[in-house]
């Protein structure tokens, strides 16, 4: 019998990930594996604290939450980095139960995917190439400090909106991670779902020489856990092997 975890993904922009990601997942010997995807209203895109508090709403969330349970989701994650980690740990913690409370079902959210992500890979210090403001890319640093990892560099790209993000190809993607990594880190991060990047993690590892983890494979990887399914493929990188 087929096993699904759902993910209710804010807005349009990088979503095309998640069928690539189940397609490799299955390729890879999960054939009973499906990761259907619902998209939550996101109010405005912004990269911006009060926006994403808004965007990142019980209410929002839980709108959908019917919607994912009907494509037979056995867990849901919120496949949202930024507005998970600007409500810090507590508040993440807190959105990730209302949420679970609210379906009947495990659930988490890509900042904890990240954080479990990055003990995966026994990477003690990290560093984030973020596409974010400087500000926002600041409280995923905090976020990943109170989860026990030391962050040794941090970049933010500026950019506002997860729709101008979508729009990075490989070029945007590798140059991207190579300006945010730093010698002294064991991964590095790219936390932006809107961010296409399921094509070109191996890519990414050898550029770089290190893991590399981001937020839409982090988010499928954490989705599977949910559900207690190890999933192992080269073609999503260190996290999945």
């Amino acid at each position: 019998m087929a096993q699904a975890v759902g993910f209710l993904y804010p807005g349009y922009s990088a979503e095309d990930d998640f069928p690539r990601l189940e397609g490799i997942v299955r390729e890879a010997g999960a054939a009973d594996v499906r990761l259907p995807l619902v998209h939550t209203d996101i109010g405005e895109d912004a990269h911006r604290v009060d926006a994403l508090l808004e965007m990142g709403s019980a209410a929002r969330l839980a709108a959908k939450v019917e919607e994912v349970k009907a494509l037979g989701a056995e867990a849901v994650v919120w496949a949202c980095t930024s507005a998970s980690f600007v409500f810090g740990w507590e508040g993440a913690e807190a959105q990730v139960r209302e949420l679970s409370a609210t379906a009947g079902l495990p659930a988490s959210s890509t900042s904890f995917a990240f954080a479990h992500a990055v003990r995966e890979v026994g990477a003690e210090r990290v560093a984030i190439a973020a596409t974010y403001p400087e500000d926002v890319a600041a409280l995923f640093t905090a976020f990943l400090k109170a989860a026990g990892a030391e962050v040794v560099a941090m970049r933010g790209s500026g950019i506002i909106t997860a729709a101008e993000v979508g729009t990075w190809g490989r070029e945007e993607v590798l140059a991207l991670a190579r300006g945010g990594d730093h010698p002294d880190a064991d991964a590095v991060l790219l936390p932006d779902t809107a961010l296409h990047t399921a094509a070109w993690v191996p890519e990414l590892e050898a550029a770089l020489g290190k893991p590399v983890l981001t937020a839409n494979q982090v988010t499928a990887w954490e989705g599977l856990r949910l559900l207690d399914r190890r999933v192992r493929t080269p073609a999503l990188g260190r996290l999945f092997a």
